[in-house]
């Protein structure tokens, strides 16, 4: 096959792609009505907001891109607004990207000497030799601790050095079914399993929903997921 026609087979896969999402996206939002009054209104199921708004999010986890694993993350409306394309080939680093591929956030695995717990350090951008003209200073603005016990999933901390954390992650990831909590146990963010079926598939583990509260980064939120399904999945 040409390179010509290799190219008019990617870009005909990823556009039945984004049709199946809208699509699937539509449904999914649709089918949450019954127990999602803030959804109700299209004013609050519009583009991503944090004007007092809910954001609610419909997570695939597949990449755009045939040639390698990650996340595409769509709004009711169909539209394309988080991605994650690089997930095979730096599975110590993810890069967040959003709908026109440019980078929001850079996820780094935390290696300390003597240190066994998973941890994931945040930064603003993109990080990094691969993008050396564009090198962002390399300070965390979280980080990311598993817990190994209670009930806890996770940990959040501001920085790479504070000893107290900001929020906390409880539930079941691998059940897609968990929640980000702040000091005051108040929910920022929810992470729900789809259990209908549309069109005879089963949702699965692999289309989920991701609710991200009025005041709370969904950017930073999806960023959290793609931490969960490293220290989880």
């Amino acid at each position: 096959m040409s390179l010509q026609g290799s190219k008019a087979k990617t870009t005909a896969t990823i556009l039945k792609m984004i049709f199946f999402l809208k699509s699937l996206s539509r449904s999914v939002h649709d089918q949450e009505h019954h127990y999602e009054p803030v959804a109700e209104t299209e004013e609050v199921e519009s583009k991503i907001s944090n004007d007092g708004k809910c954001t609610l999010l419909t997570v695939w986890r597949k990449s755009l891109l045939i040639s390698c694993n990650g996340f595409t993350v769509i709004n009711s409306c169909g539209d394309l607004v988080y991605r994650v394309d690089n997930y095979i080939d730096r599975p110590e680093e993810l890069i967040l990207m959003d709908g026109s591929g440019k980078s929001i956030l850079t996820m780094r695995r935390r290696k300390k000497l003597g240190v066994r717990i998973d941890s994931w350090l945040v930064y603003e951008g993109e990080i990094g030799n691969h993008c050396a003209k564009t090198k962002l200073p390399e300070k965390p603005i979280w980080r990311v601790r598993k817990n190994t016990n209670h009930n806890a999933l996770a940990y959040i901390f501001r920085g790479s050095s504070d000893k107290r954390p900001s929020f906390v992650v409880e539930g079941s990831y691998t059940h897609r079914s968990c929640k980000v909590l702040d000091g005051s146990r108040k929910v920022l963010a929810e992470i729900k399993r789809k259990e209908a079926i549309v069109g005879g598939v089963s949702y699965g583990v692999e289309v989920f929903l991701l609710n991200v509260e009025p005041g709370f980064d969904p950017g930073f939120a999806m960023g959290l997921v793609l931490i969960l399904d490293q220290i989880f999945s």
